[in-house]
């Protein structure tokens, strides 16, 4: 370690975040290099601050600094009510908008044969447990529209089935501020089928 170059190391660090390139994360180096004492150092504490406290809620999967999360902590949360959501991102994507009231469980994945990941290599198991001991009356599922997700939704559909928890899933189409001439075809299908009234 002691004879690589630390500003080339930090380099290579930092380009592996998701969206932050190489280009990107010289830039980053370099204005963290300036002020060392106002970005680098705090930045240093906060991630190693994270790494030892923040770890997955032993009820949803969230990520937090206490087990269970806030969000399952939360007494103004609807508890008859849980949104399964394929990963953390998915979770707090949600959660900025401000849209769902309810709880949440964090698959850890879609179902995908090709890349090996079965049924037991996701969070269902805990999921059919919880809905068993805490009553609940629907499922939300808010995984993506894609040829794993749909057969993740459809499985669990299946597995949910004999419990009579009412099972919905999110709308799919045209997005807000969407022109129909730029959409894919797939997106326009599922617009005209998850058609409503006015």
């Amino acid at each position: 370690m002691s004879d690589r170059d630390p500003i080339e190391h930090l380099i290579s660090l930092l380009s592996r975040i998701p969206g932050l390139g190489r280009r990107s994360a010289r830039r980053a180096a370099l204005r963290m290099l300036m002020r060392p004492q106002e970005t680098m150092l705090p930045l240093a504490e906060a991630l190693s601050a994270a790494a030892a406290a923040v770890r997955p809620c032993e009820s949803c999967g969230n990520l937090d600094a206490r087990s269970p999360c806030g969000i399952c902590r939360d007494p103004r949360r609807d508890r008859q009510l849980v949104c399964v959501v394929e990963g953390v991102a998915d979770l707090w994507a949600l959660e900025r908008a401000h849209a769902h009231q309810g709880l949440y469980h964090v698959l850890g994945g879609t179902l995908s044969p090709l890349a090996g990941v079965g049924p037991e290599d996701l969070s269902i198991a805990p999921l059919m447990a919880r809905i068993a001991a805490e009553g609940m009356e629907e499922v939300i599922l808010a995984l993506p529209a894609t040829v794993d997700g749909m057969a993740t939704a459809h499985y669990v559909t299946d597995r949910l089935a004999p419990t009579g928890v009412k099972v919905t899933r999110l709308a799919q189409g045209v997005p807000m501020g969407g022109a129909l001439d730029v959409l894919d075809e797939g997106t326009l299908a599922a617009a005209l089928r998850s058609r409503r009234p006015v």
